[in-house]
């Protein structure tokens, strides 16, 4: 692979490639994806899925993908240098905020989740939770762990935390080659390897307690409702869906993509990506929690499951089927091991826009800004395991991990088809493209793809953001209770903070390089550059 921004380069166009799929193959993948098409009418979402995926996601992992390598070519990895090099106005800097604090706040919060996996990993193979064989059992079991219930502690969560946050800035601290690929070169075939077990262990489990079968629950997976496609919950939700499961939007995959020169081919290896996903979604992640479930409990039974939470799916519901399956310690494991390997790849991705901005506009060594960051992870981490119960969580997962990552791709999907023209983004796209893009798709970025995203923005924004501004409702669902209050204002306030400290970094650093906006960057040539 060509070198490219920040000294930094892709060793292997195989190695970017996982690392591109196993930033976007995450927790949502394996936990979001069953439960979203089981609640919204299974073969029904489907249908909106894919067409989601045509007209959303595909066009927008080009777009991110066109970005990042644009803002590569004047050595700029994070998004306010990505959008200033697109639009020479002073504003372009600023807009770009949004792309530094979707990753850090989703970074700390994600973490701590992906710490679970990696607890129940251990929990698993020494049957810790072994004789909790119900659903409310099990929920209970979670809730003690995550310090929820009365009288247990947060001793365990913190540990398994600061194991995982250590290995995750470890690995960021090595660098683009030395640590996030090799990560993703070992961590995507492990995860694969335990999700098509799993998947045929389910698939062939012999009929459950009410003679029910994996494949009915394929079934429902696959056989649409027609009447359903009339409901707007229905297509809103497969969008959402989309956002979660391709990453796009979280301001990584085009850091990812600035460290590609103008040879480096992305058309294809943007599809490439895509389908490693959607393998790993649709045909693994839709093979084994819900046909399990059904199983074991029934279509009805595992709608309900499915309506308790995507946590429950996987934390609660997954470790009984496990616990009446022989060897089932040994599936657990694989089970939250294939979640750990697929939180990780995706959550070493998140501070990369910020590893670049401190060391393209400070200078400063990968190693600092990595540990330096690790500290601040687990500092405001800290909040989001003491004040899980109180809606804290659930704060910042609304907006930097939903609603943000849909006004970013709006942002981004304007500056790139617009401000920069039609013209300009298609050819820039196909710099060094192993393929064509069929040109149905220049029309769907220009104009379908941004209407689109509007239409989610306007929708979220009327029907969520602004009940959950005004407390008329929590960002988890449900009532916000009085209790609630202190701790949701807090994490706003934190979220404005970032925000605030990004815009004066931003104009620090402008002004301490010298950058003219009307002027535009310097194109940086990228002959001759080595890999750290």
């Amino acid at each position: 692979m060509s070198t490219s921004s920040s000294h930094e380069a892709w060793g292997t166009r195989i190695g970017l490639i996982l690392a591109m799929a196993g930033n976007a193959v995450g927790l949502g993948n394996f936990l979001r994806f069953p439960r979203q098409a089981a609640v919204n009418g299974g073969g029904s979402f489907m249908i909106t899925y894919f067409i989601a995926l045509l007209l959303l996601g595909i066009p927008l992992m080009w777009i991110e993908w066109g970005v990042g390598r644009n803002g590569g070519r004047f050595r700029k990895g994070h998004i306010p240098g990505m959008f200033a090099a697109i639009w020479k106005h002073p504003a372009a800097k600023y807009l770009g905020i949004v792309g530094m604090i979707i990753p850090l706040t989703v970074m700390i919060y994600y973490t701590y989740i992906e710490s679970w996996t990696l607890a129940f990993s251990f929990f698993s193979i020494t049957k810790d939770y072994w004789g909790n064989t119900t659903q409310e059992a099990m929920v209970g079991y979670l809730q003690s762990y995550q310090g929820i219930t009365a009288g247990s502690s947060h001793t365990m969560a913190l540990g398994f935390f600061l194991v995982t946050l250590a290995i995750n800035i470890w690995v960021l601290s090595r660098g683009i080659s030395g640590g996030i690929e090799k990560l993703a070169r070992i961590g995507m075939p492990i995860l694969f390897l335990f999700a098509a077990v799993l998947a045929v262990v389910v698939i062939f489990l012999p009929p459950g307690p009410n003679g029910e079968t994996a494949w009915q629950g394929l079934q429902f997976i696959y056989n649409p409702d027609f009447s359903r496609l009339d409901e707007p919950s229905v297509w809103l939700a497969s969008a959402g869906q989309i956002f979660f499961t391709l990453s796009v939007g979280m301001g990584s995959l085009q850091c990812y993509a600035s460290y590609l020169s103008k040879k480096d081919d992305i058309a294809l290896n943007g599809i490439a990506t895509a389908a490693t996903n959607e393998t790993a979604e649709v045909v693994l992640g839709g093979t084994i929690a819900i046909p399990a479930a059904v199983v074991f409990f029934g279509v009805t039974g595992a709608m309900a499951v499915a309506q308790s939470g995507s946590f429950n799916l996987g934390f609660a519901t997954m470790p009984v089927v496990f616990q009446q399956l022989p060897m089932g310690n040994v599936l657990g494991f694989m089970w939250f091991a294939l979640l750990f390997f697929a939180g990780i790849t995706s959550s070493v991705a998140m501070l990369t826009p910020i590893v670049a901005f401190f060391r393209e506009e400070f200078g400063w060594k990968r190693e600092i800004i990595a540990w330096s960051f690790g500290v601040v992870t687990l500092l405001f981490g800290l909040m989001n395991i003491f004040w899980l119960q109180y809606g804290f969580l659930d704060e910042w997962d609304y907006w930097a991990g939903t609603f943000g990552l849909v006004l970013l791709a709006v942002i981004e999907t304007v500056l790139f088809m617009w401000v920069f023209k039609p013209e300009n983004a298609w050819a820039s796209i196909h710099q060094g493209a192993d393929i064509q893009i069929p040109r149905i798709f220049k029309f769907v970025m220009t104009y379908v793809t941004p209407v689109y995203l509007l239409f989610i923005l306007i929708w979220w924004g009327t029907q969520d953001a602004i009940p959950i501004l005004t407390n008329a409702k929590a960002a988890g669902g449900g009532t916000l209770t009085p209790e609630m209050h202190p701790y949701v204002t807090t994490a706003r306030l934190i979220i404005v903070g970032f925000a605030i400290v990004f815009a004066f970094l931003i104009r620090i650093a402008w002004k301490r390089n010298n950058y003219d906006d009307r002027a535009g960057f310097v194109e940086v040539d990228q002959s001759g550059r080595t890999a750290v």
